[in-house]
């Protein structure tokens, strides 16, 4: 006897309408399409016969002509079927020739990509990475770095710049296409207002704009480094960077950093690149003495060098005035100045410059466009209006006020509470703390992050971090400011509470040992006689 078949099964055998299952609040057309695109998976339908007719198939569904025409006309449109001049709709052969997953037996295993081996590996792989807590605003205690306070965000003033940059005569800049443009108003306002500030004066040629500071230090090694190049970076130094410049296959060599800054070497023979944080160095804080930096520079014209100048926070100073660029000093257009934003407004946003020669600056763009092509022109545009309403510069100013609170009532609560010495530069985002040889401050970072409070390992700064375990850094830019104070309470007692059980465990060894030798020494002939 035949054995039981579905009433979909009998139409597709005889050349009738499959049966088309309900799914609520799904238009009928696309039931349909779908039912029959299920049936051509199967190989339900033959295809050297003709399809139900729409009128045929509209009658034995009791549906609309039309409908079943509209679910015809999207399998059309995809390749599931074809139609053939006077002959009808069919099954395209294709399909059927190429089967889909849906074809497959089950028992067949999929064939998956072996990624691992498709993949370049990466020259940085061994290096540690930074590792921010996401979560980091819900901790009641978050000494974090590279974060704001939103509170201290310009809402209002950011708002209008961006509505103003999607009306008449700004629209344009917004929405176009700018290939390897950036907005110009943006590139003059900096050349004019910001860079000025900094000791540097430029033209337009000489500026880029960047998805944030990082996206022009990638560029620039994409542009200038190889298998072959030696970069000079700070030791201890950003870590990001370092990623950056072993990713484009460069070898990495380290120079000392002390309360001046960077120690210049006796010569920079075979470096191809210098990388240098003056203003306030990653992460210690330290400015660049005026001195070093001359005779870095001419170490540089010697021996023929590039020096990246990352500034990424220069206006955060507290006292005395902002030093002036590296770049200001150049005479002979080596140095490659990277700004920010994202430190004066926030991370988030991801704008950013590039100031440097203009024929690296062409370059740069040309390989910009084959990445990301602009920054968007809306945020290019807004960030315009922003600097040139006088918003960015009172913005700027109220922050740094903000901050220099912060700054000051962190320094307090470090001295009171930190059983340590600390050096506090004025300036910055955050204090770097190096403790005592014997202090972990992996561990300590552990046990706080337990109690709700945040701060950032200070080892992954160096090039050989089991060396320094002893360091860490406070960032106070994300903390409310009554935070401040018992949250380094807390810190100083974990310190303290570290310390003195190290010290204990040396006394309860001290004294194992002293038991020890008193037992095992040798007795005189007076006790071998008692």
């Amino acid at each position: 006897m035949e054995p039981a078949r579905s009433r979909s099964e009998r139409a597709s055998a005889s050349g009738d309408a499959p049966e088309t299952p309900i799914a609520p609040r799904e238009p009928l057309y696309r039931r349909i399409r779908r039912t029959i695109e299920e049936n051509i998976a199967l190989g339900r339908f033959d295809p050297h016969a003709p399809l139900p007719s729409t009128r045929g198939l509209a009658v034995e569904l009791g549906v609309s002509r039309n409908t079943v025409n509209t679910a015809y006309l999207e399998l059309i449109s995809e390749g599931f079927i074809v139609s053939r001049p006077r002959s009808g709709l069919f099954v395209n052969e294709e399909v059927v020739s190429h089967p889909g997953p849906k074809r497959q037996a089950p028992s067949a295993p999929p064939v998956h990509v072996n990624w691992r081996r498709r993949l370049r590996p990466e020259h940085d792989a061994g290096l540690p990475e930074v590792a921010k807590r996401s979560d980091w605003q819900r901790y009641p205690y978050p000494f974090i770095a590279g974060q704001v306070e939103a509170r201290s965000f310009p809402v209002l003033a950011w708002s209008r710049a961006l509505r103003e940059a999607l009306y008449e005569p700004h629209l344009h800049y917004s929405l176009r296409d700018g290939i390897a443009a950036d907005d110009p108003l943006l590139v003059d306002l900096l050349c004019d207002r910001i860079l000025p500030a900094r000791g540097i004066e430029v033209t337009p040629e000489h500026v880029m704009v960047t998805m944030g500071s990082q996206e022009g230090l990638q560029l620039l090694s994409r542009a200038v480094l190889g298998p072959t190049s030696v970069v000079a970076v700070e030791e201890p130094g950003y870590l990001d960077a370092r990623h950056v410049f072993m990713r484009s296959g460069a070898q990495l060599t380290a120079l000392p950093v002390d309360g001046s800054g960077v120690v210049p070497p006796a010569h920079l023979h075979g470096v191809d690149l210098l990388y240098l944080t003056p203003s306030h160095q990653h992460p210690t804080n330290a400015t660049l003495s005026i001195g070093r930096r001359h005779h870095l520079l001419a170490l540089a014209d010697r021996d023929d060098v590039v020096i990246v100048e990352d500034d990424y926070d220069s206006e955060l100073r507290y006292q005395g005035s902002p030093s002036p660029a590296l770049k200001g000093l150049d005479t002979s257009g080596r140095v490659v100045y990277l700004g920010t934003f994202s430190k004066f407004l926030a991370p988030g946003l991801r704008l950013g410059f590039v100031v440097g020669d203009p024929e690296l600056v062409s370059h740069l763009r040309a390989e910009r466009r084959y990445s990301i092509r602009h920054p968007p022109g809306h945020l290019q545009r807004a960030m315009a209006l922003f600097i040139a309403s006088g918003h960015y510069q009172r913005a700027v100013r109220r922050h740094r006020i903000a901050l220099r609170r912060k700054w000051e009532t962190t320094c307090r609560a470090l001295e009171r509470s930190i059983p340590v010495p600390v050096v506090t530069p004025p300036g910055g985002v955050s204090i770097w703390v190096e403790g005592p040889e014997h202090l972990d401050a992996v561990t300590l970072a552990a046990s706080l992050d337990r109690l709700g409070v945040i701060i950032e390992r200070g080892d992954i700064c160096y090039l050989h971090p089991a060396a320094h375990r002893n360091t860490f850094r406070l960032g106070f830019a994300a903390i409310r400011q009554e935070a401040i104070e018992p949250g380094i309470r807390m810190v100083g007692m974990a310190i303290t509470d570290q310390l003195g059980r190290r010290r204990a465990r040396q006394s309860a060894v001290a004294d194992e040992d002293g038991t020890v030798r008193a037992a095992t020494a040798p007795r005189t002939e007076g006790q071998r006689s008692r």
